[in-house]
């Protein structure tokens, strides 16, 4: 993600202004048939992705598209649908990779008509790769997913975007794996050959460094 697109207009490179919030339901008339934006507190974004960006995010979704396969789930890949937090009527993410489960789908009623999820309990994996607006990806994203449910939530920072806290001093190319325990996620910052371990694939064979180079 990238720039913050002012309520009253969809040119990314307008400075922002101070303007009224926009409803959900207002985003989705300007907005959502365009799966660059997302509404975060009343703010739109622009994610505007790179072509590394993509690259990394199509790598992970071809990679567990293969275990969900191999595994016979009843799951699928979602790219950027939004996914609307049912506590609040300012905000709709839009993932860069979601892991949709298609038994849940009977719960979520905007789904037969668009591409809206609202329950945490119709997502099985998350993953965001970050741009240059990686607060939120680092910080808001982290507590709303949390307290979705979502049980497994990447942030692949493959070009080393995110504060010190995050990705350390000097700053690395970070994958950040972050599992709920006891309602809050904690975090497992890989990077280099060091090997990923996922409770939602457990047979997944990757490296930190296979995922983060795919956009190099």
């Amino acid at each position: 993600m990238t720039i913050a697109i002012p309520s009253g207009t969809a040119k990314p490179n307008d400075q922002p202004i101070q303007q009224k919030p926009l409803s959900f339901d207002e985003f989705l008339s300007r907005y959502g048939g365009d799966n660059r934006y997302e509404l975060i507190d009343g703010e739109v974004f622009d994610l505007e992705p790179t072509g590394p960006h993509e690259e990394v995010a199509a790598f992970i979704d071809r990679k567990l598209n293969v275990q969900i396969d191999g595994a016979g789930l009843p799951w699928f890949v979602l790219q950027r649908g939004l996914l609307r937090p049912p506590n609040t009527n300012r905000t709709a993410f839009r993932p860069d990779i979601a892991v949709v489960d298609r038994t849940e789908l009977v719960n979520e009623v905007l789904w037969p008509e668009q591409s809206i999820l609202t329950q945490g309990s119709s997502i099985k994996f998350i993953a965001e790769v970050v741009s240059s607006n990686w607060q939120n990806d680092y910080a808001r994203k982290v507590e709303d997913y949390a307290a979705l449910g979502i049980a497994e939530y990447w942030i692949a920072d493959y070009a080393a975007l995110g504060g010190i806290r995050h990705i350390g001093k000097p700053k690395q190319s970070t994958l950040s794996i972050s599992i709920p325990v006891d309602g809050e996620y904690e975090i497992q910052q890989l990077r280099g050959n060091q090997t990923i371990v996922s409770p939602t694939f457990p047979d997944l064979k990757l490296t930190a460094e296979q995922v983060l180079r795919a956009g190099r």
